[in-house]
């Protein structure tokens, strides 16, 4: 089989990244977009020892679990890759994503609850982020390819609430009004570069990220007031060569500094680069969940963002530390803290995790940990300071199952560690921690994420 021949497969299983697998001979072939049960003419148009990359020419059988996708540009845009199955399997997809990826990263064969449901399959998300570029002479807003920074252009985005359409549309006409162009990151000229909104409580934090301030912003902020019933309007300037969407530098030109919101009985406030969860629905029920397994205080809540969860299990147990390294997320934490008088009960923590940790266990020994980390994972030294403390309780939230894999394999024992720092299954694994609950979450209905509650217990 070679590149650019067409042969037609029948997909058996999905891949990890939602991709259809099918088999020839001994080639295993990943296929996007194809459904297990399917039929199709595939085109390769990769092939590199047993395995192959190939593309729906044409669907000859398609599955019953096939549905029409309500996004233009889906298949084109990066965003969401699940569009075409039905929501049920889309559940079922994930459960099982994550028990293999437990199994064949981290050597982990325990058992995984059904994954829980959005309420909202569509327009769930509080959060848009959205590339603006410049490509063929042209500018250009939507949403990056996959594995590019090639921008689809489009002019809506169905998991996004309907304030995305006109919002995109008004962005449109502010730059043209103003001659303003798309930032082109290869010939690095360009002064829009992003447009990021985040939306709480029906207000909504509006941010133009900028290579340089910007001639005309008020007739921007005119045309948001046609869209948006309370909103603050920022600009960042970020005129260095980098992936990072925001710089350091955030101008308010109208509207308030922050926002001050209610969540499961507290008060929290949130500004433009505060982390909160992008699906409301199923973040309150993954913090009801985590506030439940902590059982008891003190706990110590890393990577605690703007501080909504510390102050859940502050107000639960009397004593919640929360650590956190982004200091607007810590400044909104300590005014969280006092807009629910949890002064004393809830204490946040400016800092790297790897570095205010030991302290905070040196003083409350028998705390309940909980880590919430990025995409990447927990640093290396937090997990070995975990166990070398031994400590009892340990509650993960993770939005990565390949890092949680990693992250569990080292807790539990099923990976070590070599000289090197390599980390290789263990023959022989010494149970360090046992697993007591894996609940994945779809906080992220269309697309191959889901987030995920471990808890764990030292067993050693």
């Amino acid at each position: 089989m070679e590149k650019n021949e067409l042969v037609t497969l029948v997909a058996e299983s999905v891949g990890t990244q939602g991709e259809g697998v099918a088999k020839a001979g001994d080639l295993t072939v990943f296929v996007p977009y194809l459904l297990p049960g399917e039929r199709a003419s595939v085109k390769i148009l990769k092939r590199k020892g047993n395995i192959a990359y190939g593309k729906i020419d044409e669907l000859i059988t398609p599955a019953e679990e096939r549905v029409r996708p309500q996004c233009p540009v889906f298949t084109r845009c990066g965003g969401c890759q699940l569009q075409h199955l039905r929501y049920r399997e889309q559940l079922r997809f994930k459960t099982n994503l994550l028990k293999d990826t437990l199994r064949k990263i981290g050597g982990i064969d325990a058992a995984v609850r059904p994954c829980e449901r959005s309420d909202k399959e569509y327009g769930y998300r509080n959060k848009l982020s959205l590339p603006v570029g410049r490509q063929n002479g042209e500018n250009v807003v939507g949403f990056y390819a996959e594995r590019s920074h090639r921008i689809v252009p489009t002019d809506v985005c169905p998991i996004h609430p309907a304030w995305s359409q006109p919002l995109i549309a008004a962005l449109k006409n502010f730059m043209e009004k103003c001659g303003l162009d798309g930032y082109d990151e290869r010939t690095k000229k360009g002064q829009i570069r992003h447009l990021v909104v985040r939306e709480l409580r029906k207000k909504y934090i509006v941010t133009l990220v900028a290579t340089e301030p910007i001639s005309g912003i008020q007739y921007f902020s005119y045309l948001l007031t046609g869209i948006f019933p309370e909103f603050s309007l920022f600009v960042n300037i970020n005129d260095r060569d980098t992936n990072v969407i925001f710089g350091s530098e955030f101008q308010r030109i109208t509207g308030k500094e922050t926002y001050e919101c209610t969540d499961g009985g507290v008060f929290f406030e949130a500004g433009p680069n505060t982390f909160v969860q992008v699906n409301d629905g199923v973040r309150g029920r993954l913090y009801d969940k985590v506030v439940e397994l902590a059982e008891r205080g003190p706990v110590i809540d890393c990577y605690s963002g703007g501080g909504l969860l510390t102050a859940l299990l502050a107000k639960k147990y009397g004593k919640a530390y929360g650590i956190e390294i982004v200091p607007e997320a810590h400044a909104c934490a300590v005014g969280l803290a006092e807009k629910n008088a949890l002064t004393g009960a809830m204490i946040p923590v400016c800092g790297k995790v790897e570095e205010k940790l030991s302290a905070l266990l040196d003083e409350e020994g028998d705390a309940t940990v909980i880590l919430d980390p990025p995409r990447s994972g927990v640093e290396r030294s937090v997990l070995k300071e975990l166990l070398a403390r031994q400590v009892k309780r340990v509650i993960m939230v993770s939005c990565n199952p390949a890092t949680l894999a990693r992250d569990l394999g080292i807790l539990t024992g099923t990976l070590v560690e070599t000289e090197t720092g390599e980390l290789l299954k263990a023959e022989d694994p010494h149970t360090m921690y046992e697993i007591a609950l894996l609940q994945p979450y779809d906080m992220f209905p269309q697309t191959r994420h889901l987030e995920t509650v471990a808890a764990l217990r030292w067993h050693g």
